[in-house]
């Protein structure tokens, strides 16, 4: 009897100390990737405790043959449509085909990508990126795996680990910092970069947030590393075995000694079209900056929207990456006019409004009531009543761009012409 409970004692204590070290290895899973789909979520839409789990059950938190030898975090197979580099593994089958990666931060872009732009996965889009159990569900119906308690694996992960909070942060619910995330949070955690850029009267400046990788990392499947200010781009050359001159022109950039500001520095050439459809143009952006964010030729990123040398896009303007546009966007030349536009709109918030007819007319901005039909999307009300998205999200108060079926939006349309 003694030996029976010793045994029972010491096989208790090692199970209890096997899942402790698998706990340590799962949360330093979590702590090493959860910048990277915090950002992927800010790009694609794609819910980052979805994607941590996803990653923590394919790898095993890091540990899978699979993952040390492809780094693949999410089990994507070649299919017809992969060209890369790729691994043979077993799975459903023997000696399948498995993509491979040059680092982490491509498996997390292609996963992102691979979802965003399946039709399999387009019902996923238009559940609220805070429904995980919806996308855990959606995922397993769309057939990404073929275990049948997929759904509820990701669940308790996203439970156990508290993953949810990485979703809220993407959303602005949740402030990072409470939870640890800084500067360089990890060897293959994006840092934080903070890039002034001057205003229309350059003589004010607004801070723009961007979160890239350390090391070396694609953005439109093209090399590009984060550079911080007073780097001397004669040794970048030399430490990428690339000319000085092909540095200056990957970059659309005239040459100089050394980076005046923090910032994106490519390895090669960038490609002509983006890697999605549309850019929205946000407060601080240049042109310049846009291509360098998308990984866009300067000239091509011009030539679709026509526009010309100094020609700046206004905040909210939707630039083409894939094709020419049919008219060019507004530009920084009409900003004292919008901003008196919304300074009308913003006094017009605090007054009672009835519901305005669709055909009625004044010199002053008139309010529509727009309820939320089946399938509408920020997109289309853009275009119906051609304004800005973040017009109607300031008029708004709207925290991302998910809506409702049935919930009432607030529009302000310009009007310039009476009629009586």
């Amino acid at each position: 009897m003694p030996n029976r409970f010793l045994i029972t004692l010491i096989f208790a204590f090692i199970t209890t100390f096997s899942l402790a070290q698998d706990q340590a290895v799962v949360r330093e899973y979590i702590n090493r990737y959860r910048l990277i789909a915090i950002d992927e979520m800010k790009r694609t839409g794609v819910p980052a405790a979805i994607t941590l789990a996803q990653g923590i059950h394919e790898t095993e938190a890091g540990q899978s043959d699979l993952v040390t030898s492809s780094n693949n975090h999410f089990g994507i197979k070649c299919k017809d449509t992969w060209t890369g580099d790729y691994v043979l593994h077993d799975d459903d089958a023997r000696q399948e085909c498995f993509r491979k990666y040059d680092s982490p931060q491509d498996s997390y872009r292609d996963h992102s990508d691979f979802l965003k732009n399946s039709r399999r996965y387009a019902a996923l889009f238009q559940l609220d990126p805070e429904d995980y159990e919806g996308w855990a569900w959606g995922l397993k119906k769309a057939g990404y795996a073929t275990n049948p308690k997929y759904p509820q694996i990701l669940i308790r992960l996203i439970l156990e680990y508290n993953l949810q909070d990485y979703t809220l942060i993407a959303l602005g619910k949740l402030n990072g910092e409470e939870l640890g995330l800084a500067k360089n949070d990890g060897e293959n955690k994006p840092s934080i970069e903070n890039e002034t850029i001057p205003k229309e009267n350059e003589t004010e400046s607004v801070t723009v947030v961007e979160l890239y990788p350390s090391g070396e990392f694609r953005i439109n499947d093209t090399k590009v590393i984060f550079v911080k200010k007073g780097t001397a781009y004669l040794t970048l050359a030399q430490q990428n075995d690339i000319s000085l001159a092909r540095l200056f022109e990957f970059n659309d950039m005239n040459p100089k000694d050394i980076a005046d500001s923090d910032q994106l520095i490519y390895l090669q050439r960038k490609r002509k079209k983006g890697a999605s459809e549309f850019h929205i143009v946000q407060k601080g952006e240049t042109v310049f900056m846009i291509s360098q964010k998308e990984a866009i030729r300067l000239e091509s990123l011009m030539e679709y929207n026509l526009l010309a040398p100094g020609m700046q896009p206004a905040i909210g303007e939707k630039l083409n990456l894939h094709s020419k546009a049919t008219y060019a966007p507004r530009l920084v030349v009409n900003k004292k006019i919008d901003d008196e536009f919304l300074a009308v709109a913003d006094q017009s918030k605090n007054s009672s409004f009835s519901f305005a007819s669709e055909t009625t007319q004044t010199k002053n901005p008139e309010i529509v009531f727009h309820i939320v039909q089946s399938k509408e999307t920020l997109y289309t009300i853009e275009k119906k009543y051609d304004i800005r998205l973040d017009e109607i999200a300031d008029w708004n108060q709207l925290q991302n761009f998910d809506l409702k079926i049935g919930q009432q939006l607030k529009i302000y349309k310009k009007r310039t012409n009476a009629i009586h």
